[in-house]
């Protein structure tokens, strides 16, 4: 198979009373991939393109999909044999997933059947986002051929999907969704250091230095408030991760670390803590690594044996 794809802006003219914030805008960017291939590999690509999808809607947070196969409608291009060996082929691909689905019959597109996947919104409303279609028309128009294994002349089959759809509606979703409190990966600012006097900035600084060459998003806190106040500020922002800076890290070249899901991390190492906050990253994971954890000692409890008697 051949296999192109780019993010390209697209537009479309809707009425002002439909548009709808980033759900619905006049002009949105799409992640188009085309697929061009064989009618007997058609199934395989678009289990290939569901398992994609699967992937990176999971990574997202979203698990739960409405699926709808719709078929052929009254009118349309292509024969009734490449109809059913496509429809064939999409209804084959999502038994092989184990994916729930409904049956829109005459609902797809009038140069091929498609699969769409809904996902709902923080209010439970569906709104449609990944589809993967079937194309006759365009093959036919751009007069595309490939040889056959018998040396004819035939015509390929296009599979179009899109992923997110409009990225912008999925952004929407997702922010919407996450109420701006965004997983560790995606977080704006992923890591906040919070300064107890003036004389640990310099070394703030360069931990936020560090940081940003392995790749981890951090800020320093100005330090002008207390650090009851520093953290609060940074846990309204919703910063995942917290680091208290203090003489005493500065001396051992540790951070304390806090996470505003799970609090008290314990102590790491500046490079432990970036390694593990880089390895999060890379996989979309919440960071619960817990660092040295100091157990202060209790003072012994002193009995007056004259007193109790």
């Amino acid at each position: 198979p051949i296999r192109w794809a780019e993010l390209g802006t697209v537009y479309r003219y809707e009425r002002s009373g439909t548009l709808h914030g980033l759900m619905r805008v006049r002009g949105f960017t799409q992640d188009d991939a085309h697929v061009f291939c064989l009618p007997e590999q058609l199934e395989s690509e678009i289990v290939a393109v569901l398992d994609l999808t699967e992937q990176i809607l999971t990574r997202f947070g979203f698990d739960k999909y409405e699926i709808m196969l719709s078929t052929r409608p009254e009118k349309s291009v292509g024969g009734d044999d490449i109809w059913e060996a496509a429809t064939t082929a999409l209804e084959g691909a999502l038994k092989k997933k184990g994916w729930d689905y409904e049956l829109d019959e005459g609902g797809g597109a009038f140069y091929g059947p498609k699969i769409d996947l809904k996902i709902r919104d923080a209010i439970g409303r569906s709104w449609q986002c990944s589809t993967v279609q079937c194309d006759f028309n365009l093959p036919e128009r751009f007069g595309l051929e490939y040889v056959s294994a018998e040396g004819t002349r035939e015509r390929p089959i296009m599979v179009h999907r899109a992923i997110f759809g409009s990225i912008e509606r999925f952004f929407g979703i997702l922010v919407e969704n996450c109420a701006g409190d965004f997983p560790l990966w995606l977080a704006p600012t992923q890591l906040k250091l919070l300064p107890v006097t003036d004389a640990v900035m310099d070394y703030c600084y360069e931990v936020a230095k560090k940081a940003k060459t392995m790749g981890v998003r951090v800020e320093v806190d100005r330090g002008s408030e207390r650090l009851a106040k520093q953290i609060r500020n940074a846990e309204q922002q919703r910063v995942p991760i917290m680091a208290v800076v203090g003489m005493k890290e500065v001396e051992t070249g540790k951070l304390a670390v806090r996470s505003r899901k799970d609090g008290d991390l314990g102590s790491f190492t500046i490079d432990d803590l970036l390694a593990e906050m880089a390895r999060c990253n890379s996989v979309a994971e919440e960071m619960t690594l817990m660092g040295e954890v100091v157990i202060k000692e209790e003072a012994p409890v002193v009995i007056d044996v004259e007193a109790t008697e």
